[in-house]
């Protein structure tokens, strides 16, 4: 996995997530508050998914095979996908569980410093972590909001950590609360709200990642910029004259495969139309290097029997 895909934000969630988690379990001891535990279990699970990222980049710079001949590079996106399961499953619901127990037979907070120290703590460790991921975005997103670079992403690992961070963050402050709330009245039922609200947080980001990794699964086109440098690469005005229809797909984060029937004049001989295409090729990698798997058929251009109006050079 490459620096743009975000290795370093990843790592210090890790190590942030590790030590949080450690923290929480000790709060949870001395206190017995449950949003404690919820918390401790949400950094346990955010660890272990993070080291799925770091795991799933390592498998995807595995080189192709006569199977998978276009590589691994979706390894990527399966781990990610596993991430909003892991989320789900082991965040979202366990603290769910917990908070309904919580609520159902509530009991006070003891030695309330222990809660109280650990989650500022952890507010600051995770602070530190979301500002790490928000840089390493920041040299990518370029003029997208927040929603556009999470939506269209190609490499999965910076989205995720951002909302994981983040839903840690609001989490954080939901636990404060209710602890908060529950020393303040003496009722423990308000930790199990904050513990309960937790749950619905994460359920809520694991359904947003599973949404997007899903995407990235099914196959998604590369994005309207790169699509228009391709095309615009493509003609030369001699030889190719024009794009008659063209599809591209993300093989993984970083390599894009184009296919393209492109015009060419119907005098043109072998070695010119040969030629013409090896030219096109060197075209698109300088305008779009991760474009490295490039097919393209020659034809000669009927405006009448061209799909949906592509002789204007737009593609399908």
């Amino acid at each position: 996995m490459s620096a743009s895909g975000g290795t370093r934000a990843i790592v210090a969630a890790l190590a942030a997530n590790l030590a949080i988690a450690a923290a929480k379990f000790v709060a949870f001891v001395f206190s017995g508050s449950s949003s404690m535990l919820a918390e401790s279990v949400h950094s346990l699970a955010d660890s272990g998914n993070q080291g799925l990222l770091l795991l799933g980049g390592k498998k995807a710079q595995r080189e192709a095979t006569p199977q998978h001949p276009f590589g691994y590079g979706r390894e990527r996106y399966i781990y990610a996908f596993l991430v909003s399961i892991v989320l789900f499953t082991v965040g979202g619901m366990f603290a769910i569980y917990e908070g309904y127990e919580k609520i159902k037979e509530p009991h006070p907070i003891d030695a309330w410093y222990w809660p109280i120290g650990v989650l500022v703590f952890s507010i600051i460790a995770e602070g530190f972590s979301f500002k790490t991921a928000i840089k390493e975005s920041n040299e990518l997103r370029g003029k997208q909001t927040w929603g556009q670079f999470i939506k269209r992403a190609k490499a999965p690992e910076l989205p995720v950590v951002l909302l994981e961070d983040a839903g840690a963050l609001v989490g954080l402050v939901l636990a404060l609360a209710g602890v908060g709330l529950a020393l303040a009245t003496g009722n423990g039922i308000w930790d199990g709200i904050g513990t309960l609200c937790i749950g619905v947080l994460l359920i809520v980001i694991a359904l947003v990642l599973a949404a997007e990794t899903k995407s990235l699964l099914l196959g998604e086109a590369a994005g309207a910029e790169d699509v228009e440098k391709i095309k615009a690469a493509l003609v030369d005005g001699d030889v190719v004259t024009r794009v008659i229809h063209m599809r591209t797909l993300h093989l993984g984060p970083e390599e894009l495969l184009v296919a393209a029937k492109i015009a060419v004049q119907h005098d043109d001989t072998a070695a010119e139309v040969a030629n013409a295409i090896n030219a096109a090729e060197a075209r698109i990698r300088e305008a779009v290097p991760i474009a490295r798997v490039i097919y393209l058929e020659p034809d000669i251009y009927h405006a009448a029997t061209a799909p949906n109006g592509a002789g204007s050079g737009k593609s399908l």
